[in-house]
């Protein structure tokens, strides 16, 4: 079965994938245990899957929770499909449910939002959006679909007090202003809370999601570096967390209407 799968984020805890299956074999595959955890979110076509002998059907509106070490197979009856996939360690799978690994069995249905949310993760990739973004809408995705399955537990490790909020906000500020260059599981560490209930805490209290926050964070940054006269963009680039100088100036473009070589002139030309 010719599968084409197109890898929009890979580290440590996080593995994100776009996935075509194409021309699939008639019948079942072979009965296997699923090696990691993951979810499957179809975006197009049909599949029908075994877990542990209990049959479920996958479609667009459903996501396909993979528990490790559950025995499961998969049938394609409609041919084709695609579908997003997404894989989180043990750490931090227990990091999203209350400390245990353990995930609960059942079939979450997706809502519109829960869609289109999906398919924002892939086009923000195809864009070439960081990883810091993505992990932040993946993390959130997978957030979703665990509060499905075990609403208790996926919100057991957040903090409930406005103070106890706004301290992990300021926190988490406090960390980005030292280190602007930080990852989505740095940031989490640092601050000791797991990265998708910082993200939710953050929106919450701030009405903006941590990767936009951390942009405009570093795009000012920029903006003092090249006042002082910065000569070396990609260095800068490196310091400030982006993938390279293009990204660097993409971002800042966006922002301030010029790219950075531009906007260091017209700084500089000011008395």
């Amino acid at each position: 079965m010719p599968v084409e799968r197109s890898c929009l984020l890979s580290g440590d805890d996080l593995y994100v994938a776009d996935v075509h299956c194409q021309d699939p074999p008639h019948g079942w595959t072979e009965l296997r245990p699923a090696p990691v955890f993951g979810l499957v979110m179809v975006r197009r076509g049909l599949v029908r899957g075994r877990a542990d002998g209990v049959e479920q059907l996958l479609d667009p509106a459903s996501v396909y929770v993979e528990r490790p070490g559950c025995e499961q197979q998969f049938a394609h009856p409609c041919g084709g499909d695609a579908y997003t996939e997404i894989v989180l360690s043990e750490p931090q799978l227990a990091s999203l449910l209350g400390g245990d690994p353990v995930v609960p069995q059942g079939l979450v249905f997706t809502t519109p939002e829960l869609a289109l949310e999906q398919r924002l993760l892939t086009a923000r990739a195809r864009a070439h959006a960081d990883a810091f973004e993505l992990a932040e809408r993946a993390l959130g995705l997978v957030g979703r679909v665990l509060a499905g399955l075990a609403p208790e537990r996926a919100a057991s490790g957040l903090p409930v007090r406005t103070a106890a909020r706004r301290r992990l906000v300021d926190g988490a500020r406090a960390a980005l202003a030292a280190e602007p260059g930080l990852g989505l599981a740095e940031l989490g560490r640092a601050v000791g809370c797991s990265p998708h209930h910082l993200s939710r805490v953050f929106r919450a209290t701030t009405g903006e999601g941590l990767a936009r926050y951390r942009n405009r964070l570093r795009v000012t940054r920029v903006l003092e570096r090249l006042t002082e006269g910065e000569a070396e963009l990609g260095l800068l680039a490196h310091e400030m967390g982006f993938a390279d100088q293009a990204h660097m100036t993409h971002v800042v473009r966006r922002a301030a209407g010029l790219p950075p070589g531009r906007l260091r002139a017209l700084l500089r030309a000011v008395p």
